[in-house]
């Protein structure tokens, strides 16, 4: 080897080993960082170094068309403890002090604590299996074997080193204020809130007394505010604290534990609008624990504003004609229940006595926006998280919470005839001069035996749809057949899903949804009975399809959305752009024909009730069997030339189709008028 080669090798030996030496020193010094003193330097760095503390997102507000407040923010001031100014020592004497200055003040904080301690014994509040396994499974104490309320508080007495506190209330409550500041994760970046919403009595006191407390803040927080809790409890809907499952399928998006969310309604549909976006401010702390800066590292954003298409007043005046029409259709069917048992007469019931629900819709045939949309019995969601008051709501027999307009499916009766008209009419199965003679009892199928109101004779369309005649649609339906009936019904939005923001139910389709299905079946679902169900909102939008001449709109409940500042618009649903998602293909002689016989049922048929209406209206009644008393229905447009509002009004159990055309009449007196409720109750229909 020659010596060049030779010092070559030399070198190459020596640069291994000094680099071999170099990540030595750096696993050696590693090791000694994270194995040796990682406790020494955690708390090291605990106190020497930057935090990033997130700040909370104001939400945006929700308004209805015209700008009038439904669900907005105020200011609110809540008592924080901030981990960043705490020495860890100290805790338990500030949560202490905390809680006599509550007291004091008569304050409530936040208490989760599935534990209480009257006169010494400790038990386990009601409904608190969850919690309990949570805070002895692995996540907190991780001994499954505690299973007594002494066993737990003294297993979270020691976890938080409140052996010194003698009175075991106050330990029980400096405890539970512990156990929820861990449960939410309060750290560095992130607060705990300790008493929500208090007075400036009780900010004026605890601002005086812990001047001198580090940690202790009292923040400027939003409230969500709701104006009026009656007027669209189904539409507007909650926020509240997420669950755990709400957390889970959450926190991705930047969600916390202790994060409010929409739990449903427009709250929960745009709730990816409304809640907008936190912020987060540095500081950094010397060695020593002093704060040496603060900086805005990222500023908040406040959610955007909604506005609703609802109109305030037409609303209103809905909620209230809908219930006091079935006050008086429940009223007239006591007092006949009574006269019949009085005179000993065979039907003593199911005459209107078991009404107590119902729902009315309004929407514009313009593009479908929703105007109004009623549901009875009404509930105030302002109330949703009062304890008795939601106790009462889950209880009640009458379900108020359950959305009749959206979610209940009621089978049409005969307002579902001018879709069979149509299908009809277009598929050339009749003409409109087409006859067919009523002989009362419609018998073609011996098993679904149709019986009519009438003996109407030899009847064409307009006649048939006038009276009503079950004789000529049950025959009209045979003849078209089950599916392209529901074909042509799916097209008017007649067992499909609207597409409405918030939750709704699909509806039922007679022999497209029936798990058994009979070719005789047929002149039952055309007459509107058999499997048939829809909802109030559909039927408002199938009769919207026909005004609009078998075109059918999107149905929303969103106007607009703008930033919070509400000088940017975000989205905007055009009137005047209406969204078209189906179309019949209704040629215009067919559709004009079924209109004038819609018209003529006002003016001369079973809903002459209608006919004294200012404005010229075309609409159809419906009455469908069921258990109890006979639902009743009534759908129509107006006005007759230039439609501008398609109405549909449900009442359950209703027996009598003359309320309904009164909450009809009330609801569009609000519109067309301008009528408050205070006028309609002094002047109203019927």
């Amino acid at each position: 080897m020659s010596k060049d080669n030779k010092n070559k090798n030399i070198r190459i030996i020596i640069c291994g080993v000094l680099v071999v030496l170099v990540f030595l020193g750096f696993y050696l010094r590693l090791f000694d960082w994270q194995i040796v003193h990682s406790e020494e330097y955690k708390e090291i760095s605990a106190q020497s170094t930057s935090y990033t503390e997130v700040s909370d997102a104001t939400r945006g507000e929700i308004l209805d068309v015209n700008g009038k407040e439904l669900a907005i923010n105020k200011t609110a001031y809540n008592v924080v403890i901030n981990k960043i100014y705490v020495a860890q020592d100290s805790l338990n004497s500030i949560i202490y002090n905390l809680l006599e200055l509550c007291t004091v003040c008569n304050a409530k904080w936040n208490d989760v604590l599935p534990i209480t301690v009257n006169s010494g014994i400790a038990s386990f509040t009601p409904d608190s299996e969850n919690e309990i396994y949570y805070i002895t499974s692995e996540s907190m104490l991780n001994n499954e074997d505690l299973s007594t309320p002494d066993e737990i508080l003294k297993a979270l007495t020691e976890r938080y080193e409140v052996e010194n506190i003698e009175d075991i209330n106050r330990r029980r409550d400096v405890i539970s204020v512990r156990y929820n500041m861990e449960k939410s994760g309060y750290s560095y970046s992130k607060a705990y809130v300790f008493a929500e919403n208090v007075t400036q009595d009780t900010v004026a006191v605890i601002s005086e007394r812990t001047q001198a407390v580090p940690g202790v803040e009292i923040r400027v927080t939003n409230e969500r505010v709701i104006k009026n809790g009656t007027l669209i409890p189904h539409i507007l809907g909650t926020v509240g604290s997420l669950s755990a499952d709400e957390y889970e399928d959450n926190k991705d998006k930047g969600y916390e534990m202790d994060d409010v969310i929409g739990k449903f309604g427009i709250e929960a549909a745009l709730e990816n609008s409304l809640r907008g976006k936190s912020g987060e401010k540095t500081i950094i702390k010397d060695e020593n624990g002093n704060i040496v800066s603060e900086e805005e590292a990222v500023k908040a954003e406040p959610g955007n504003t909604v506005y609703l298409t609802i109109d305030s007043n037409v609303q209103a005046v809905a909620n209230y004609s809908l219930q006091k029409n079935i006050n008086r259709a429940r009223a007239e069917g006591e007092s006949e229940v009574k006269s019949a048992k009085y005179n000993k007469k065979s039907q003593q019931e199911r005459l209107g006595e078991d009404c107590y629900c119902g729902g009315a819709v309004m929407i514009s045939t313009k593009d479908n926006s929703v105007i109004a949309a009623a549901s009875a019995p009404n509930y105030d969601i302002s109330k949703y998280y009062d304890p008795e008051y939601n106790a009462w709501l889950n209880t009640n027999e009458h379900a108020p919470m359950f959305s009749r307009t959206f979610d209940g499916s009621f089978a049409p009766g005969s307002s579902f005839k001018p879709c069979v008209a149509l299908a009809a009419l277009q598929e050339k199965v009749i003409t409109k001069n087409t006859s067919i003679k009523c002989t009362k009892r419609y018998d073609y199928y011996p098993g679904d035996v149709v019986n009519c109101m009438g003996t109407h004779g030899a009847t064409a369309l307009h006649n048939a749809m006038t009276v009503s005649c079950n004789y000529y649609f049950a025959e009209t339906g045979r003849r078209l057949g089950a599916t392209t009936l529901y074909m042509y019904a799916e097209k008017f939005g007649l067992g499909v899903k609207t597409g409405i923001e918030i939750d709704e139910a699909t509806g039922i389709l007679a022999g497209r949804d029936s798990t058994v299905w009979y070719e005789g079946n047929t002149v039952q679902a055309a007459i509107g009975q058999s499997d048939n169900a829809f909802t109030p909102m559909q039927l408002a939008t199938y009769v919207s399809a026909i005004a609009n001449n078998g075109k059918r709109y999107q149905t929303h409940l969103v106007r607009k959305i703008v930033n919070y500042e509400r000088d940017e618009v975000v989205l905007y649903n055009d009137p005047k752009k209406p969204t078209v998602v189906a179309d019949a293909g209704l040629s215009k002689g067919n559709v004009n024909t079924v209109k004038s016989a819609m018209r003529s049922v006002v003016t001369s048929g079973t809903a002459t009730i209608v006919s004294n209406y200012p404005k010229a209206v075309a609409g159809k009644t419906g009455t469908a069997e069921n258990a109890g008393s006979d639902h009743v229905i009534f759908v129509c447009y107006a006005p007759y030339e230039k439609p501008e509002v398609a109405v549909a009004v449900v009442l359950e159990h209703g027996a009598k189709g003359k309320y309904a055309m009164y909450t009809a009449m009330d609801m569009m007196d609000a519109y067309f008028y301008d009528k408050t409720v205070k006028q309609v109750q002094a002047k109203g229909w019927g």
